[in-house]
């Protein structure tokens, strides 16, 4: 795949990638490239269940881009405004009640790719509809050098993607504002 070829992404596996349970890989974001270059990373027969989640104010801006996002690599596409009458969520959670994995990244815009920004409430809130799925944490290295924000080019620089153990579930008296500092820290805890 030429995105492997270009960033030589490396992928490190602490739990197997398997279809038995779906799943939300949550991952930090710091490049438009992230979640092709780690659906990228899942084996060929597990990739048409898995769903990078995007948003539909950038990849469905053109023709082209909606192309990419949808036909080649299987996204999801949600609105991201606060404005929307409806929930960008209900997509996602259709998917996963299919038994349907997910890509997110929770902090909703692209970081610095020095720092993970605080995550928005997605996650928590699809953790709460869905208390089967299990949790994943991704942690990606050097994305942000391959394609620099503002950047219109790429730069062939090695990345890599570590898959930790999934979280604890949500707990029924566990606040927003916890779990949300909880999964941000298990994504923290695998940076190199």
């Amino acid at each position: 795949m030429s995105c492997k070829l270009v960033t030589g992404i490396q992928a490190r596996w602490l739990t197997e990638p398997n279809n038995y349970r779906c799943k939300i890989y949550y991952a930090n974001h710091s490049s438009h490239l992230d979640g092709l270059l780690l659906w990228s990373c899942f084996p060929k027969y597990l990739r048409s269940s898995i769903y990078p989640v995007a948003a539909k104010d950038y990849w469905g801006k053109t023709s082209f881009k909606r192309f990419i996002a949808s036909d080649v690599f299987n996204s999801v596409l949600i609105t991201r405004s606060p404005n929307c009458r409806e929930n960008p969520l209900s997509i996602l959670e259709d998917l996963l009640t299919k038994q349907q994995s997910i890509i997110l990244f929770p902090e909703g815009t692209r970081g610095d790719g020095q720092h993970v920004a605080d995550f928005k409430s997605g996650l928590f809130h699809l953790a709460k509809h869905l208390p089967n799925v299990e949790l994943v944490p991704v942690y990606l290295n050097n994305l942000n050098r391959v394609w620099p924000k503002g950047s219109k080019l790429l730069v062939p620089i090695i990345c890599s993607a570590v898959f930790g153990l999934p979280i604890k579930p949500l707990d029924e008296t566990e606040t927003k504002e916890s779990f949300l500092n909880r999964a941000k820290q298990a994504l923290e805890e695998l940076a190199p």
